[in-house]
């Protein structure tokens, strides 16, 4: 298989990436084709879709081993699940699947991409195809979701100064609180330290105590 396109997203490093596609819908993300692949008949009739189905590689884990059983922070870091029970980036072959919503559909002199939003995908990340979100078939709300069925994100209340608010671009103020109200750090870190995180060309500061998230810091940087 080859790819046959890319995502940009703001998501810069795997740290800050939501951990499931559609829990932050408030970004903005666009798929570029390979010329090969950017032609409007490739595309004709996708319009009548709100959501849509992403096929990708998790580019960042090529190079690392994977394991019959992994450990999901979701469950504290300690308990070990299956492989095939989880949705680690550790896998025999490194494949992702998200489902996405599907906001617009523009033609450009990229050819023909794809905005979507509720995104759980690294900037740059290879997209090896996209299929059309079948809510009659692909929505299953009688589903089991096992040892996720009593977990929940924690949301967090976000501490920040007006002052530090205003250095955030205007178009980045609602996925910047979203991403930190989620509680962006590992499930089994709780402490007060000071964590770093990039998202779009900001890098972010902060500290979480009592279910607060206390912005220390925001800063541009080069990208």
């Amino acid at each position: 298989m080859k790819p046959i396109g890319h995502i940009r997203t703001v998501y810069n490093t795997k740290f800050g990436v939501p951990r499931q596609a559609g829990v932050i819908n408030s970004d903005t993300s666009v798929i570029v084709f390979e010329k090969e692949f950017s032609h409007p008949d490739a595309f004709r009739g996708l319009e009548e879709f709100s959501h849509i189905w992403v096929l990708w590689q998790f580019s960042e884990c090529l190079d690392k081993d994977f394991s019959l059983t992994v450990r999901p922070p979701r469950l504290g870091g300690n308990k070990r699940v299956g492989v095939f029970a989880s949705r680690s980036p550790f896998r025999p072959n490194s494949i992702g699947l998200s489902c996405v919503k599907l906001d617009n559909i523009v033609n450009d002199d990229r050819g023909t991409v794809l905005y979507v939003s509720g995104v759980d995908m690294m900037d740059n990340t290879p997209v090896y195809d996209i299929k059309p979100y079948l809510p009659y078939t692909d929505s299953h709300p009688e589903a089991r979701g096992g040892y996720t069925q009593n977990l929940s994100d924690k949301i967090l209340k976000v501490d920040i100064s007006d002052e530090l608010l205003k250095t955030v671009p205007q178009n980045m103020i609602e996925v910047v609180l979203d991403v930190l109200s989620h509680d962006p750090r590992p499930s089994y870190q709780n402490d007060d330290r000071i964590y770093g995180m990039d998202i779009g060309n900001l890098n972010i500061k902060f500290s979480v105590k009592n279910n607060i998230l206390k912005v220390v810091s925001i800063n541009k940087i080069n990208l």
